[in-house]
């Protein structure tokens, strides 16, 4: 007989501490991953096309920089705690005054994400990252859940300040076991309050009572020293005059309670709130399934933090938790693992024209999984096995050399092409295709051909491509779940028999020549034009079969239909990207399409007698290239 969640408890409890030691020791260590910055976010006010006057600019001296993150958030947090020396960012531990989070409670939600495209609407599934962590928190249930929320709630705890506190979003489903896990890492003393929001909204029926309310779970580092100011969220009550006088003898009014019968009166907040959901004609909707009202996280913000305070949200979401903070002058921190949450938020955030900040992700999902398999513990072993599953176009097979040769290395015969295998440990990028045309010419007499093939690879790795335009040069992609698929000898086994591996080719993007003109001496006009947009195949999107042919079909007759987002560095250093000018789907301040991003850019510059313009753009799945010109 199964155990019963409350006999499965001290379990979690006794395996999420034993996890949380080896995070913390790996962190101390300094092999916690680190955040990797993708870019640096400067909204344009003007992002109609056509940008004139000075480029906004950031002071790069500036300590502080507001952070939207991509990737699984126990491994965001274990790089906020580990810090950067590298790229200047110090460890967020103890930093965070406050963390509201909102995770998904209900096992039988519905993850797709639909995509609208010109006369095609897609149904895309969760990435294979996504898919990896949903397998995992549901493939028990409750259990599962709870084993993936502790260690995540005990990271949260090390990043709050000694005045933070934290709010955990909750509902029926599992509020009452995810409240145990709470007294357990942040003590029973330290619970300050169970809120209750209160909304009308929902399915309404006729059989039990309706289920009108969500838990919001409040705790504390140290309640002898948080941070709450209730004089920001006093609450207005339509009172009589006798309770009026009641509330202000008891020091619960704050107004002096002289006005008549059914007037509005201020006094001290409670934990009930009455907070109406977001209608579908509210300016602030973003279309996001779990989208929470603003006014849900003003109160909360202005409650329990100061102006400048540090405030989390590592289930992200539509970015509301950001989007308020900002406007309540709060520094942030938001991730998400979903590609569209990522998307929405950071739409949303250049809509309300916030302060510069970084996008960063975890890029090094594939070293993660290979340090913690069972079956491959040299890469070496790791890239024969890849290479028994490639072949070529023909169908062609690929074969190793053997154990006097580079393990990484393998070979078509009959074809003279040589396949090198990356490391799943690094991002394949210049040097790693440099160093692959050079065993390719180099190695045993050289080679017609070398085939690369990647599990990570660098934000520029289309920018390298073109750079090096080498035609006997081929990029392609590991399947990212191929890993997840060699778990044992007998998934290898099924995915030989099978013949269903698939590698792909990297998207890329082109533009046309950049035009440019010079005015006064000083001033210089450029002129950028967007050209193609080349997917990855299909098969390496989540979707059904008709939407794979759908998409197809788009593909073929309009490519830039596929671009979300879109940004320009007009000074790129080679290292850190930062979008002077950007646009994206459904801004419809330029041309009234909400369904395509405008093709052309006209931003004035500096007059430079040399420089770098470097393009990025985002496509509706979340896939990045980025294409550099020397002007």
């Amino acid at each position: 007989m199964p155990l019963s969640l409350i006999e499965e408890l001290p379990k979690i409890v006794k395996e999420g501490r034993a996890e949380v030691a080896r995070i913390l020791e790996r962190i101390n260590s300094g092999n916690a991953l680190a955040l990797q910055t993708n870019e640096l976010v400067l909204p344009s006010k003007d992002i109609s096309g056509l940008y004139r006057g000075e480029v906004p600019s950031v002071d790069e001296n500036e300590e502080w920089k507001n952070r939207l993150i991509y990737g699984d958030n126990i491994l965001v947090m274990q790089g906020l705690l580990a810090g950067d020396s590298a790229s200047g960012l110090k460890s967020m531990r103890g930093k965070i005054d406050l963390i509201y989070i909102d995770p998904p409670f209900d096992s039988k939600a519905d993850y797709r994400t639909k995509i609208t495209l010109p006369n095609v609407n897609l149904n895309q599934k969760p990435t294979v990252i996504e898919q990896f962590a949903y397998a995992d928190t549901w493939k028990d249930g409750t259990v599962s859940y709870l084993k993936m929320i502790y260690p995540r709630l005990a990271l949260m705890r090390e990043l709050l300040s000694e005045k933070g506190s934290i709010y955990v979003h909750i509902d029926w489903h599992v509020g009452h076991y995810v409240k145990i896990l709470l007294d357990d890492i942040f003590g029973k003393n330290n619970f300050v309050n169970e809120i209750i929001w209160n909304y009308s909204w929902g399915i309404r029926t006729d059989s039990r009572w309706n289920r009108k309310h969500d838990n919001i779970f409040m705790y504390s580092k140290n309640t002898d020293n948080i941070i709450f100011n209730a004089q920001e969220v006093l609450e207005e009550r339509q009172i009589s005059d006798a309770t009026a006088n009641r509330l202000k003898y008891k020091g619960a009014l704050i107004t002096d309670g002289n006005k008549g019968r059914g007037d509005s009166e201020l006094a001290l907040p409670t934990d009930v709130w009455y907070i109406a959901t977001i209608n579908g004609m509210a300016k602030e909707k973003v279309d996001y399934s779990t989208q929470k009202p603003e006014k849900l996280l003003e109160k909360i913000i202005k409650a329990s933090s100061n102006e400048n305070s540090i405030v989390a949200d590592f289930f992200g979401g539509s970015g509301t938790t950001a989007s308020v903070a900002e406007k309540l002058g709060r520094r942030w921190i938001s991730s998400d693992i979903g590609k569209p949450s990522i998307m929405v938020q950071r739409k949303r955030l250049i809509d309300n024209e916030v302060k510069p900040f970084l996008y960063q992700s975890i890029g090094d999902y594939q070293k993660e999984a290979f340090e913690s398999s069972k079956l491959y513990k040299r890469i070496g072993d790791l890239s024969q096995v890849v290479i028994s599953l490639f072949s070529d176009d023909s169908g062609s097979g690929a074969l190793g050399f053997g154990d006097e040769h580079p393990r990484n290395l393998g070979y078509i015969k009959d074809k003279k092409t040589l396949v090198f295998i990356d490391s799943p440990s690094r991002l394949t990028g210049f040097a790693t295709l440099k160093k692959a045309i050079e065993f390719r010419d180099n190695f045993l007499g050289g080679w017609e051909k070398v085939v690369v093939l990647g599990w990570n690879f660098a934000y520029d790795i289309s920018s390298a491509i073109n750079e090096l335009n080498d035609s006997k040069l081929e990029v392609l992609v590991i399947p990212p779940d191929l890993l997840d698929k060699l778990k044992s000898k007998a998934t290898y086994k099924k995915l030989v028999d099978s013949g269903k591996i698939r590698f792909s080719s990297l998207q890329y993007l082109t533009i046309k020549p950049i035009e440019k003109t010079v005015y006064d001496d000083t001033i210089e006009e450029l002129i950028i034009k967007l050209d193609n947009y080349i997917l990855l195949s299909p098969d390496n999107i989540p979707l059904d079969e008709n939407d794979k042919k759908s998409l197809q079909q788009l593909m073929a007759t309009d490519p830039l239909a596929l671009i979300e987002y879109w940004s320009i560095d007009p000074d790129f250093d080679g290292v850190t990207f930062r979008s002077k000018w950007q646009d994206y789907r459904e801004n419809t301040a330029n041309d009234g399409d909400p369904l395509h991003v405008i093709y052309s850019a006209k931003i004035m510059v500096p007059k430079k007698d040399k420089r770098v313009v470097c393009i990025k753009a985002v496509d509706v799945f979340g896939f990045e290239s980025m294409v550099k010109e020397e002007i």
